[in-house]
């Protein structure tokens, strides 16, 4: 069985990224899509991604969601690929036309808009996965099966962080059309680096322990100084247990481009991984050498070696990485479709996406309120 798909958004960006993701495994196909509001622009994207039904290129989302809903042939899903502050209303009338929704991170714009979304997705049976990157990796999921499973004991410490200088550069070169889009609040809303890639670094915990924070406290910096959002975030955040966790994410650490990391350390030994060698993950038992994984070994846990699809030693990447978030999603699908049970289905939902607002509107009041304790 083959799902169809469309998308809102992506004539700029993002867009192909989810595209070759959601194509990557041959389980989707795209048949529709909004893709710009200019129109010429629009035909042109359509007709570069093979749309050959020129009456299932669409002026706006809402005339795309009620056509789409209305067909025999309606598509299985779509793919939201838009500023932030669009996510809900789009989410909405596709959710009201019982199509299922893959959305860019983060989920919404307010953190009731996307508590009304999960509800919707709820009361409809409706699957609603959140492009939380890098939780696609293979060896991501390495780890969560080491910390299921024990190995890393109880878990003391988590280090997350994701240094970057694009927005600084795309700033000063007035090149990038994404940074300035992103430093309007009411596009981007009341946060910035927090919201855009502080929240891959919750989405990161939780998929590698399976918790959600408990409370923030944050501090925010800003540069240039006159920008309206913050651009570097401070956090230090408390896990279920008492567990600690320090998150560090900036948009002008200069030098540094997607360094994102994450560092686990538990009673009976700790884990590092870096994007950078996403391929490799450092396993250290307690007064043992560390060992050196590499992805697509047989020593691997199973689901860790289902989501590498290359032989070891040949690097996967973000392509890759969102493929595995479509496959994981567009299998859920089709074993709700068909009545079966899929091998597995492991991506980030609405509901890790309602977390990740918590998470960022807890932020924002922490440090407002003079890098005060926040609650989720």
């Amino acid at each position: 069985m083959k799902l169809r798909f469309g998308m809102v958004g992506g004539a700029a960006g993002i867009g192909h990224v989810h595209r070759r993701g959601a194509l990557m495994d041959d389980l989707a196909t795209m048949v529709c899509g909004c893709f710009s509001s200019n129109w010429d622009r629009n035909l042109v994207r359509a007709n570069e991604w093979h749309i050959t039904d020129e009456s299932r290129v669409y002026k706006d989302y809402k005339e795309m969601a009620e056509k789409e809903g209305a067909r025999a042939d309606k598509i299985d899903f779509v793919c939201i690929v838009t500023p932030n502050d669009s996510h809900y209303e789009i989410a909405k009338a596709f959710l009201e036309q019982d199509i299922h929704i893959v959305c860019d991170k983060p989920l919404t714009y307010t953190l009731e808009q996307g508590e009304e979304l999960a509800r919707i997705a709820k009361e409809r049976n409706l699957l609603f996965a959140v492009t939380y990157t890098y939780t696609g990796y293979a060896m991501i999921r390495q780890i969560r099966e080491l910390v299921d499973r024990g190995e890393l004991g109880e878990l003391l410490y988590i280090n997350a962080e994701y240094p970057q200088d694009w927005l600084l550069v795309g700033l000063f070169s007035d090149k990038s059309e994404q940074a300035m889009w992103r430093l309007d609040p009411a596009k981007s809303g009341p946060s910035l680096c927090t919201a855009d890639i502080g929240t891959h670094l919750e989405g990161l915990i939780k998929m590698t322990t399976g918790l959600d924070p408990v409370r923030v406290l944050a501090k925010f910096d800003t540069y240039p100084r006159d920008l309206p959002l913050e651009t570097n975030t401070t956090i230090l955040a408390e896990y279920p247990g008492g567990l600690t966790a320090t998150l560090w994410a900036s948009q002008f650490a200069i030098g540094r481009e997607c360094d994102i990391a994450i560092r686990i350390y538990g009673s009976k030994g700790s884990v590092e991984w870096e994007q950078q060698s996403a391929g490799v993950l450092k396993f250290t038992k307690l007064n043992q050498p560390t060992q050196i994984l590499s992805a697509a070994r047989e020593y691997l846990y199973p689901e860790a070696r289902r989501l590498s699809r290359l032989p070891s030693g040949h690097p996967e990447g973000v392509f890759e990485a969102f493929g595995n978030i479509y496959r994981s999603f567009c299998e859920h699908l089709i074993a709700r479709k068909t009545g079966t049970t899929p091998e597995s289905f492991t991506y980030p939902t609405v509901e890790d996406g309602v977390v990740g607002m918590k998470f960022i509107k807890a932020c924002v009041e922490s440090n407002a309120n003079n890098n005060q304790w926040v609650a989720l």
